[in-house]
């Protein structure tokens, strides 16, 4: 793991394992999820593998991580997980998808601001070769928009983009497991009196249901965000961001193959657009990845070993 890790290739496969998972969720949610209890199921994916890892890892944060790890869990779990529940519950799924394809830029910008991480005149143009790729595949009427759906979508890329550049900004003194198992339990436990508060007792989950939430809080949370944080840590943020673009694409083949949602010649350049994009924002700089420190190749055996 170790080698495929100081391979540019191998951590680009690594990290695209994260969105592809991602691309899931929107199928198993309508498929096997409880409907109308979006705050339940971002609790589910978030506290109880956040627990599980935290027991496996068995270290707590010290010193400053103690609010740098808070800080990361609201971000990246704990605020993020509502308002993209939010945007899919009031938005149009189309506008929804596309204004989360804006991702890539916020990244590039936050990245350019807080680390001084300049984004090259190609990694922008893939970014929006990737938007427009991902506005052609979900395009669709903008009956139905909101404002607290608008408000959901465009706060859902703003904390998820400076949580993500907050995760090279700061570097972890810990694994990636560690380090994502402490943001799961921070976002979770944020999450826990929200979702009670708003929706209740929980509902009655059978065995369809439980088998969809296992899927997204294992592979979907727990797996997706170590491979995620360790590509954050191995490659330019921009680059990392336009990996993200794959989770469209494997949305609609999904939605396509299951769901026989229609697939025609707009949606098909629109994957071709989303690929290139994707592609284009890999191939900026020919420069070797840098060796992850020690930690994170630790990390890789063992997201390795979960996916066997």
């Amino acid at each position: 793991m170790e080698t495929i890790l100081r391979s540019r290739f191998g951590i680009i496969l690594l990290t695209a394992i994260a969105p592809a998972a991602w691309g899931t969720t929107y199928i198993v949610t309508e498929q096997f999820l409880p409907p109308d209890r979006p705050l339940f199921a971002a609790l589910v994916r978030a506290l109880p593998v956040g627990l599980v890892l935290l027991a496996w890892r068995r270290q707590l944060p010290r010193g400053d991580w103690w609010w740098k790890a808070t800080v990361l869990g609201l971000f990246n779990i704990g605020l993020f997980f509502p308002l993209i529940f939010v945007a899919a519950y009031y938005l149009p799924g189309g506008l929804a998808a596309t204004i989360q394809a804006t991702s890539p830029l916020a990244v590039m910008a936050l990245a350019w601001l807080l680390i001084g991480e300049r984004a090259a005149a190609a990694r922008i143009v893939a970014a929006v070769i990737g938007l427009a790729g991902v506005t052609l595949l979900v395009l669709q009427s903008p009956d139905g928009v909101t404002t607290l759906g608008l408000a959901g979508a465009f706060g859902s890329v703003a904390v998820s983009a400076l949580g993500f550049v907050l995760i090279k900004r700061w570097t972890p003194p810990v694994d990636m497991l560690t380090l994502v198992s402490w943001q799961l339990v921070v976002g979770g436990l944020a999450l826990l009196p929200v979702a009670l508060l708003v929706e209740g007792a929980p509902p009655a989950v059978d065995l369809t249901a439980a088998l969809g939430y296992a899927w997204i809080a294992i592979v979907g949370t727990g797996l997706a965000y170590v491979c995620w944080f360790t590509g954050l840590r191995a490659m330019p943020a921009g680059a990392v961001s336009l990996i993200g673009l794959i989770n469209p694409v494997v949305g609609t083949a999904l939605g396509v193959a299951f769901a026989h949602e229609v697939f025609g010649p707009m949606q098909a350049l629109g994957v071709l657009l989303v690929l290139g994009g994707v592609v284009l924002g890999q191939r900026v700089s020919r420069r070797p990845a840098p060796t992850p420190p020690e930690p994170v190749a630790d990390v890789g055996d063992r997201a390795l070993t979960m996916t066997r």
